[in-house]
């Protein structure tokens, strides 16, 4: 195909904040966990599929499928959307109680 790019797995950003590698980062719509450090306006490489074990709201629970929103304030996922205020990033692929501190979830892309 002429106009084909990229898989798309991994797409490069400039990064709006300093990034940590392993962290969540959403941009816009795009989310994805940084794959290494990025200071401000530096490339910044998402990783936008695949599972990962990502820091949670400790009060919440979540079941294997659950859907998975992203608190781009404090940098955790949970189970509430905040009426549209929390993107949808995942599904949970591990049962996680509370009170615990991280759910491994499988990212939309």
């Amino acid at each position: 195909m002429k106009n084909y790019v990229q898989k798309g797995e991994n797409i490069t950003v400039t990064a709006a904040a300093a990034a940590t590698s392993g962290e969540g980062v959403l941009v816009g719509s795009l989310f994805g966990i940084a794959a290494g450090d990025a200071a401000i306006g530096k490339d910044l490489d998402l990783v936008t599929v695949g599972v990962f074990t990502m820091p949670k709201v400790a009060t919440v629970s979540f079941t294997v499928g659950a859907p998975v929103y992203w608190d781009d304030t404090a940098k955790l996922v949970t189970t509430d959307d905040d009426t549209g205020n929390n993107p949808e990033i995942g599904l949970a692929v591990t049962a996680a109680a509370n009170p615990s501190g991280t759910v491994n979830v499988r990212l939309n892309g």
